[in-house]
Order: C-alpha cells, then sequence, then structure tokens
C-alpha cells in the first residue's frame, strides 16, 4: 500500500541495519518465572514478533533495587543470562533484531520486593498508585531519597547490566528513561525535589541521565545503546513544570554521545499518555542529532505520515504487536487487526500472550 510503504524501508540505527521502520515497543508482561529468568513461553512470544524492524524487550530490572513488579524479569545474575540467551538466539534464528530496555523502577518499587525496606528515589516523595505485588496491588509508600554518596553505585548497576545483555546476545540495549522510573523521577521536578548536584536546575536533573547514558555507552558502544523518554507522560503520577525546557535540554545533551537513537513516549489525541496543550516530541526532534523514534497512538497510516513528513525515522507500537505477532503483514496488507485482550496483559501464562492468531490462522 503506497500510503504506508515509508513504514517498510529500510533504514540504519546505530550499528544496526532494520529491513523497515516498525519497532515493538517495550511492554511489561509478567511472564518471567519466580526467580525472574526468562523462560521457553517468553522466547516463543518475542520470535513470533521477529519481523519487527527491531524488538525494545519489556523493562528488565538491572539489579534487585531496581525490581519492583511481580513477573518482571531481571538482568542481573547468570541465570537471567542464560535464559535470556535463549531468547536472544531464537529471535536472531528467526532474523529479528532485539535490544533490552534497562530498568530501575526507583520510588515506584514496595518494600514487598525489598525485603521491607523502603524504594528509593530522588526524594521522600510517594507517588499516587499501586505496585504490582506478588499478592496483587498494594499503593506505593513513600520512598527513601538517596543519599548523594549512593547514586554512583547505581550508575554502576547500570554498566553492569549493560555488559550482562552483551552476554546474553542482545544487538543493543535502550535505557528506560520514561514512564516514571528512577532516571525520570530525577529528570522531573514534580518529583525531584533535591538541593544538591543531581537537583533543581534542568542540567542537575538531567545528570542522572547523562552519567548513566555516558557509563551505558561506555561498557559496550554508543551506536548499541538507545535512550527512551516520556515528557508529558503522566504515568506514575509524574509532571514537570515546563517540559518543553527539561525535555529539549536533555535531547540536546545526549547528542554528546553519538546513540543510536531517541525513542519518545508522547500519546496522540485519544491515547492515554496524551495530556493538554502543545506536544514536546517536535522539539525534541529538533533538537536530537540521530534516529528519533515516536510512539503511542499511531496506526499504520499515521506512522507512515510522520516519517514521510521527516517528524521521525521510525515508529513504535505498542499494544498492536502484543495483539498482532504478525503486525508488519499486516499493515502491510491491509488486513484486520486482532483485538487485544486487556485481562490478559499481566495474567501469566499463553492465554493473551502466544495464542494470538496470525494471518493465515484466521
Amino acid at each position: 500500500m503506497q500510503s504506508v510503504s515509508t513504514l517498510f524501508e529500510s533504514v540504519k540505527v546505530g550499528a544496526i541495519h532494520l529491513p523497515n521502520r516498525m519497532v515493538m515497543a517495550p511492554l511489561t508482561r509478567g511472564r518471567a518465572n519466580p526467580d525472574h529468568v526468562p523462560d521457553n513461553l517468553m522466547a516463543e512470544y518475542y520470535v513470533q514478533r521477529a519481523s519487527a524492524g527491531l524488538i525494545v524487550t519489556e523493562a528488565t530490572a538491572i539489579s534487585p533495587q531496581g525490581f519492583g513488579w511481580f513477573g518482571a524479569p531481571g538482568v542481573w545474575t547468570d541465570s537471567h543470562v542464560q535464559g535470556w540467551r535463549n531468547v536472544t538466539d531464537s529471535v536472531h534464528r528467526a532474523n529479528g533484531r532485539i535490544f533490552l530496555q534497562l530498568w530501575h523502577m526507583g520510588r515506584v518499587s514496595h518494600p514487598d520486593f525489598q525485603n521491607g525496606q523502603l524504594p528509593v528515589g530522588p526524594s521522600a516523595i510517594a507517588a499516587q498508585g499501586d505496585a504490582h505485588v506478588p499478592s496483587g496491588k498494594k499503593p506505593y509508600v513513600t520512598p527513601r531519597a538517596l543519599e548523594t554518596s549512593e547514586i554512583a553505585g547505581i550508575v554502576k548497576d547500570y554498566a553492569r547490566a549493560t555488559k550482562l545483555a552483551k552476554e546474553a546476545g542482545f544487538d543493543g540495549v535502550e535505557i528506560h528513561g520514561a514512564n516514571g522510573y528512577l532516571i525520570d523521577q530525577f529528570i522531573r521536578d514534580g518529583s525531584n525535589h533535591r538541593s544538591d548536584a543531581y537537583g533543581g536546575t534542568v542540567p542537575n536533573r538531567i545528570r542522572f541521565l547523562l552519567e548513566v547514558t555516558e557509563a551505558v555507552a561506555d561498557a559496550w558502544s554508543p551506536d548499541r545503546v538507545g535512550v527512551r523518554l516520556s515528557p508529558t507522560g503522566p504515568y506514575n503520577d509524574m509532571k514537570d513544570s515546563n517540559p518543553a525546557e527539561t525535555f529539549t535540554y536533555a535531547a540536546r545533551a545526549l547528542n554528546t554521545f553519538g546513540l543510536a537513537y531517541l525513542h519518545v513516549l508522547e500519546g496522540l489525541l485519544g491515547h492515554w499518555s496524551a495530556v493538554p496543550g502543545p506536544r514536546v516530541s517536535p522539539q525534541l526532534r529538533d533538537a536530537f542529532k540521530g534516529p528519533f523514534i515516536v510512539n503511542a497512538g499511531y496506526d499504520a497510516p499515521k506512522g507512515a505520515a510522520a516519517i514521510a513528513h521527516g517528524e521521525a525515522d521510525l515508529v513504535a507500537y505498542g499494544t498492536p504487536f502484543l495483539a498482532n505477532p504478525d503486525l508488519v503483514e499486516r499493515f502491510k496488507t491491509g488486513a484486520p487487526l486482532n483485538a487485544p485482550q486487556v485481562d490478559t496483559f499481566y495474567s501469566g501464562g499463553a492465554k493473551g500472550y502466544t495464542d494470538y492468531p496470525r494471518l493465515q490462522q484466521t
């Protein structure tokens, strides 16, 4: 279909050549085993979606301190590496490409995951909402504000997780700086009330992001590293007094590294992440000099138009890929899409995970 043809053009992203411009967005699914190790079911899930230009995995905790979602995977032990190696080998045999998303949940973890201790954040400010704990959901607690001296250790955790991701056979990593998790908590002034070198001014609030990015790039290679941001996203009770200023500064600062891409989640009108007021993404597009990925609320025509008009180089699709393992083929042929089963998003098992029908099955 000519109207969506730009989605199927090849593109180079850092060190990786992609056959199309459709990215499978990171999607938490809660299917890892109790030790946070990916299993064969997870490998099957990703293999089914290997026709995406690039797969970005579900968010994966870099350390026990960074963990905070029941059923989520980790990347801090040898068993995690072995589990992920099964996934990456399987995806590569299916001619796919896959990045691991590096995650520290910060204040939106829960004492149930922290041996009864408080989760950590930039400031002692609780988020409104609930944590996904083994017994169901519990309200977020007020975190312990990190000491300045502790931050360097977390930066090292990101670097170590990056080295383990390389060992596990990934093509690269994405730093999760979005959606109200630890890096985002430092960036936005609604959650960061610090008075040290990591708080107050925009450069100070961006400092943690840049230190993590430098450490991750040094641990592998900048052209194997992407960053994800959500400048206006309200998820996990997030807000900033001037997102355009804050995130444009961040995007410009990230140019220093020569990254594979910048991935920005900012919903189109009607998407849950959309907020009133002008979109910040166009300013980030202008500020960042590398490949630019947009995400949230795009269908095939809107995604193709974003690329054709220079608003983005690639488009990430979340729920559509979740419910349609052959989304690339469906977009190419104009075929109807499977409807997502919301009640199985985090339920565990194959139902609503690996049993969505492909076109030939329908």
